[in-house]
């Protein structure tokens, strides 16, 4: 049976019309097929109809988007527009998904959605603060993996590497996050993890910004393993020229 991605794309400052594209091709190298919404409403109507059976059933939930309240100052010409805050029912939605068996993949600004909501926050393993976080600008981020790294199916036997990118700094971790990667110029910079959430799996990976990232080959492999391992489908070769 065919396995099905349901992606939250959508928001401010990315190109996440691109980014989406793209990752639906990157998680079909994983044998899963993608559903792409924009919008955080219709992504929790999806799953609450694949819960009560009226819908499509994911095996996977992509968040590469940036929805949030948007109660900063210079985003207040958005707020009327675009901001989102995320009920506790929907959270709860979300929570079911994963805890029951489903997959998720938190990707880049994934760690920004929702305000640190406690269900997202507790699924994601990391949280942006509005007050401590930060990247550098957007540029070369040498990509080096942990111990626990070569020994994962998600990143095992992959090279280090660089990607342009932003490497997240000052993020709120849950105790138990054991990072895969690191930024290699700044040990205490975690870039991606995996975690089993009750007989859910996720993979929360705080890179890719923009398609040059998403596309790098040795991130690119990197994501289709994960979106294996997130559905407990088999992992796929990696592509010529990247260790598998």
């Amino acid at each position: 049976m065919t396995a099905r991605n349901l992606l939250l794309s959508g928001g401010p400052s990315h190109d996440f019309a691109g980014a989406a594209a793209t990752l639906s091709g990157v998680i079909a190298d994983a044998g899963v097929v993608t559903t792409v919404v924009d919008e955080p409403a219709a992504a929790i109507a999806r799953l609450r109809d694949g819960e009560a059976g009226r819908g499509s059933r994911f095996a996977l939930m992509t968040v590469h988007a940036l929805h949030w309240r948007m109660e900063q100052t210079r985003y207040s010409h958005l707020r009327d527009s675009m901001a989102w805050s995320l009920s506790p029912d929907d959270a709860a939605v979300i929570d079911r998904f994963v805890r029951s068996g489903g997959g998720l993949l938190a990707l880049h600004t994934a760690v920004i959605c929702f305000d640190a909501d406690p269900v997202w926050h507790a699924l994601c393993g990391a949280a942006w603060d509005w007050e401590t976080s930060s990247h550098p600008p957007l540029g070369t981020v040498p990509v080096t993996l942990t111990e626990a790294g070569r020994r994962h199916c998600v990143t095992a036997g992959s090279a280090d590497f660089e990607v342009v990118d932003e490497a997240y700094r000052g993020l709120r971790l849950v105790d138990g996050v054991t990072p895969l990667a690191r930024a290699a110029d700044d040990p205490r910079v975690p870039l991606l993890w995996a975690r089993e959430v009750d007989a859910g799996r996720v993979v929360t990976d705080v890179l890719g910004h923009g398609v040059e990232s998403l596309d790098q080959p040795g991130h690119r492999a990197i994501l289709v393993r994960a979106a294996a391992w997130a559905t407990r489908r088999p992992p796929p070769s990696a592509p010529e020229g990247v260790p598998s």
